[in-house]
């Protein structure tokens, strides 16, 4: 069996599709798995290091407004379903998995083209362009958000990595806190950006260091690897650690009891499976995913959450530290973050992808 995954930018495309490849090579070692990226993504770097198979197809966005760019797509993007259509020919796919971004919309017309099965997985409650386009050609939908839009769609959540699904943050919170060069009774706070980092969180988490340091909190704060020469705090205890960018999520939940970042699909999934309680700060900018992203889990008790501009150093000491300093809090926090999580996504789409191979690749 073959499977081409198409699926790459950010992190939140790409991450999701590894997981699957990942649970496809635990039931079968022997299923061939490609994955399609361009060559300015992050696929780039993270798929290689998984140890799976990257094709690059060139980018091809989309303008969202009529633009002079708009009369060079059409001859761009053909050439990118030509490339795709290639891929598919060489790798003999029996099925493509599409997650979304700038790769699938070629992949899924390349797809098309050559018969080749499809599936769509759409990780946001507002479902992009290429998703949109690609659930109109097959029935073999799912969302990883319960309130998605798709037709056809059904909710299986987000594939995670085993690491993160899986993990026991209490019985590796001691383990995981050395590794930050951090103590083991202090509270801690995870504060990161998605993948590329947010300057918003970056600025008010910093300038609150002082304060945070004040009040006996540690802190690891993934800055984005844009972001390397951004000014840290001066040595001091606690400890306030400042990374661009960290390759060990797993620990960094395990040790943290709080997180201040983005709400991202990928990121609120991992937060939810872990029991992570968090502050929310949507990206401003899209179509307001990220909001809705958050809402169900800040409904449940599981998190806070704030407008991108009301983001401030006295916003985080007067809404997050609080919640450092209570420990009973924080465990009712994240328990309620914990039963809004799913752990076994990347189990159940394998199983749907699976299943629409056996039965013919009816489409």
């Amino acid at each position: 069996m073959r499977v081409v995954l198409a699926g790459g930018g950010t992190a939140g495309h790409i991450e999701p599709a590894l997981a699957l490849a990942d649970a496809l090579r635990r039931y079968d070692p022997s299923i061939g798995v490609t994955c399609l990226g361009t060559e300015r993504g992050l696929e780039t770097r993270l798929v290689p290091a998984r140890g799976y198979e990257l094709a690059l197809v060139p980018a091809v966005p989309l303008p969202r407004a009529i633009t002079p760019q708009l009369l060079t797509v059409p001859g761009r993007l053909a050439g990118a379903i030509n490339t795709a259509a290639g891929i598919l020919d060489r790798s003999q796919a029996d099925v493509l998995v599409g997650f979304g971004g700038y790769v699938a919309t070629p992949a899924y017309l390349g797809a098309r083209r050559r018969g080749v099965p499809i599936v769509v997985h759409e990780a946001n409650p507002r479902p992009g362009l290429a998703n949109r386009l690609g659930a109109r050609l097959t029935e073999h939908v799912f969302t990883g958000h319960p309130d998605a839009v798709l037709p056809r769609a059904q909710y299986v959540g987000i594939p995670l990595r085993r690491e993160i699904a899986m993990l026991d943050r209490l019985s590796m919170g001691d383990k995981a806190r050395s590794y930050f060069g951090l103590e083991s009774d202090r509270p801690t706070l995870l504060v990161f950006g998605g993948s590329q980092g947010a300057r918003a969180i970056n600025e008010a988490a910093l300038a609150a260091a002082p304060a945070l340091r004040q009040a006996g909190v540690q802190v690891v704060h993934v800055v984005g690897p844009k972001n390397e020469l951004i000014a840290e705090p001066p040595p001091g205890d606690p400890q306030y650690v400042v990374l661009p960018y960290i390759d060990r999520m797993d620990l960094a939940y395990a040790a943290a009891d709080f997180v201040l970042c983005r709400s991202g699909a990928l990121t609120c999934a991992e937060l939810t499976a872990v029991g992570l309680p968090a502050a929310f700060v949507p990206l401003p900018h899209g179509n307001g995913e990220q909001s809705l992203n958050a809402a169900p889990i800040v409904q449940a008790g599981g998190g806070i959450m704030v407008d991108n501009a009301d983001l401030t150093t006295e916003w985080i000491l007067r809404n997050v530290l609080p919640i450092l300093r209570d420990p009973e809090r924080v465990v009712a926090m994240s328990a309620a973050a914990a039963r809004m999580g799913r752990k076994d996504a990347d189990e159940v789409l394998a199983g749907k992808v699976l299943g629409v191979v056996a039965a013919g690749g009816r489409r």
